[in-house]
């Protein structure tokens, strides 16, 4: 397919209309409209940029969306640039502070004409990585709104009936929500003997390591609160209403997560992330959704790691020079990675090493898990690129050669 080389597209994005401006190799515009976020709009935009070839460069501030995968299916070279990297720029056009969507499809565009070497194109991912992108984001949403119902129903708890909050160890899991089901309020439960707790938690399969007759000393110690009598039947309605939100939104975390477990499993670079100590097969799905499977965009450590928000920026100028947490970075893959690197630390004693090694230098527990990370990061991305499993012989034979030769 040929790429159009003449022409540099910018396309402002928005949640109901996009603006496009089309300039040329000298920065002269030479097309500037807007198309509606519909069938029709998406249509049109097709059309519009095929005037100027089959493969037209097109900068967009974001990575990922319908409007980009559409470009690119359709075979034009989509270059996302960041959002802060467009701000930035925005002195270079104009000294007033004002901001359209026209003009910054403009900047967009002319930014790609003069600085189109810094960024990459964006490579169609395949049909697998969509799947499993979409399942696993969509898990991590529930599971980030569960954990919010989760506080509110916690915080309710505490504030009128402390011992249902304590009595398992979470109240959001299957059994903790059957057992606010059965009984909402203290009242409720005042009568719950050690005989009807043993029958109930074996109706919900309890696998715990505590009797009915500690749950149910629990359940007793807790701190007693003296709210009015209206006031507990409204908290227990309270209770009630959390509970039913609660229990569907658990089962279809359960449901994704088990679709997540096969699909990742079945996946040839799924095996390969799965392969890391540790890693399992949530985590891995979570990295492999991210990383995807274009070995292109990563072409170097240095890159994936950026992604990953595993190393840290650096400011100098002058004789001043400071080192600070990086905040923009793929927030998912870091989440995922740190998970990796905080399991793996517990079986492999590679990774343990590095760890105290960074803890004994005065990092604090997060800082050390993301040199973990970082470390580990190494690693996963030669074992991605090669298409090769984990080999922990290999790794460590590895470490110690570059011990011997003082690598």
């Amino acid at each position: 397919m040929s790429i159009s080389t003449d022409v540099f597209a910018g396309l402002d994005w928005a949640v109901h209309t996009h603006a496009v401006c089309i300039i040329d190799a000298s920065g002269t515009v030479r097309d500037r409209f807007e198309v509606a976020h519909d069938r029709q709009g998406l249509a049109e935009l097709m059309r519009r940029l095929a005037r100027f070839g089959a493969s037209v460069r097109i900068a967009i501030e974001r990575p990922s969306g319908l409007i980009v995968d559409a470009l690119v299916e359709a075979g034009h070279q989509v270059f996302p640039i960041h959002p802060n990297a467009v701000k930035a720029s925005r002195p270079r056009y104009r000294s007033h502070g004002a901001k359209s969507d026209a003009s910054d499809a403009y900047l967009l565009a002319d930014l790609l004409r003069t600085d189109g070497h810094r960024w990459a194109a964006l490579s169609p991912q395949s049909d697998s990585i969509h799947a499993l992108r979409a399942l696993v984001r969509s898990r991590d949403d529930l599971v980030t709104t569960r954990v919010a119902l989760g506080n509110q129903l916690h915080s309710t708890l505490e504030a009128f009936w402390p011992g249902a909050a304590c009595i398992f160890a979470d109240i959001t899991s299957p059994i903790g929500l059957a057992f606010l089901r059965r009984y909402p309020s203290p009242a409720s439960a005042a009568r719950l003997s050690q005989a009807q707790l043993l029958r109930f938690c074996r109706a919900q399969h309890y696998s715990g390591r505590r009797s009915p007759a500690e749950l149910l000393a629990r359940l007793r110690a807790a701190a007693q609160a003296l709210p009015g009598k209206l006031t507990t039947e409204s908290m227990a309605q309270v209770v009630r209403s959390l509970v039913a939100v609660l229990n569907p939104l658990v089962a279809q975390i359960a449901g994704l997560t088990r679709r997540i477990e096969n699909f990742v499993q079945s996946l040839p670079d799924g095996q390969i992330i799965m392969s890391f100590p540790r890693a399992g097969r949530v985590c891995a799905a979570q990295i492999l959704a991210e990383l995807g499977d274009v070995r292109e965009r990563f072409s170097t450590f240095d890159r994936l790691a950026a992604e990953a928000g595993t190393v840290p920026v650096t400011y100098q100028s002058g004789k001043t020079r400071s080192v600070t947490f990086r905040w923009a970075c793929n927030h998912r893959l870091r989440q995922a990675i740190t998970c990796l690197a905080d399991n793996s630390r517990h079986a492999n004693e590679w990774a343990r090493g590095i760890y105290l090694a960074a803890r004994s230098r005065g990092c604090d527990h997060p800082h050390a898990i993301r040199i973990l990370a970082r470390a580990w990061l190494r690693v996963i991305w030669r074992a991605w690129t090669d298409r090769k499993p984990y080999d922990p012989k290999l790794h460590i034979g590895a470490l110690k050669l570059a011990s011997d030769t003082g690598g």
